[in-house]
């Protein structure tokens, strides 16, 4: 009896490794033909995934048509650049527009006259500046600065002395006689009563000292330096002018170096108006009107 009974057991328990050797064997089968099966979609996504890697690999190649043509473009820009900043860099006197040098007049104009005098000589210029004066729109009164320029450049004092041919000598040392000079004319109210054409030069120093000496050596020559400006001809009537003497005066409470005619009319002066400047003229009324607008330049600054 113990013998049947141990049978049946032996028996379920085969029976129940062959089942679970059934379920293992369906599983493997069952994973086999889903491999089996889903082969053609595999292969189809590795050799999709290939195709992409590659497209890939074309886009980021140099050896691309679209990337060549974007190198050639940022080539071309670049040598484009450097073609314009070198343009700019090295073609330093082409096609330059000239700037005027700006100045400040040393006191106020009523207006400006700018004339050209290269290649004109002394005579030539006292005419061109004569004729000016002569013809000044400027009204009763007002004053017109009268620059000489040589190539469309304002000249300085000492170039204008050397156009001229004067016999002038200041110091070469800009701080003590400035270059920057002003010459003009001031309208006479009055042509009646007031002598002289209102020409002028007005010079700016560093003080009266520095050109004292320069002024008083001046002096032999000063009128055979400027008759042309003030329209004094050299004839048998006026030779004397030329060899008078300036003598001391006053004009307006300044000192001031005076040359007379024999009838005591101012030929021409020069006036110590301050302790920086220096007024040349042949007219009381323009000595009056530059002394007034030195005072009244003085008080701006």
């Amino acid at each position: 009896m113990e013998k049947d009974n141990k049978t049946p057991a032996r028996n379920a328990s085969h029976s129940e490794a062959g089942g679970q050797n059934k379920i293992v064997q369906t599983y493997a089968e069952d994973m086999a033909n889903v491999l089996e099966n889903d082969t053609e979609g595999l292969v189809k996504k590795i050799i999709h995934g290939e195709e992409k890697h590659e497209q890939e690999k074309k886009n980021l190649s140099p050896r691309s048509k679209k990337n060549r043509f974007f190198m050639f473009i940022s080539i071309l820009f670049v040598m484009l650049a450097l073609a314009i900043f070198s343009f700019f860099f090295f073609r330093k006197n082409a096609n330059i527009v000239s700037v005027e040098k700006q100045f400040t007049p040393i006191i106020f104009n009523d207006q400006s006259a700018y004339l050209e005098v290269s290649g004109l000589n002394k005579d030539e210029i006292g005419q061109t500046v004569l004729n000016e004066i002569n013809t000044s729109k400027v009204k009763n009164g007002g004053l017109e600065g009268i620059y000489p320029t040589v190539n469309q450049q304002i000249v300085g004092l000492r170039e204008f002395i050397s156009l001229i041919k004067s016999n002038f000598t200041p110091s070469n040392d800009l701080s003590l006689v400035s270059d920057n000079f002003l010459m003009g004319v001031v309208k006479n109210p009055d042509t009646q009563t007031n002598t002289g054409t209102g020409f002028f030069i007005l010079l700016k120093v560093r003080s009266i000292a520095d050109i004292f000496d320069s002024m008083r050596l001046w002096e032999n020559n000063l009128l055979t330096d400027l008759h042309g400006f003030l329209g004094v001809n050299i004839s048998s009537d006026t030779n004397y002018l030329f060899t008078k003497n300036f003598i001391d005066g006053i004009v307006e409470n300044k000192n001031a170096r005076v040359l007379y005619d024999n009838s005591g009319n101012i030929v021409l002066m020069y006036i110590f108006a301050d302790d920086n400047s220096v007024i040349i003229t042949d007219s009381s009324n323009a000595a009056h009107e530059i002394l007034l607008r030195l005072a009244s330049s003085q008080v701006q600054q």
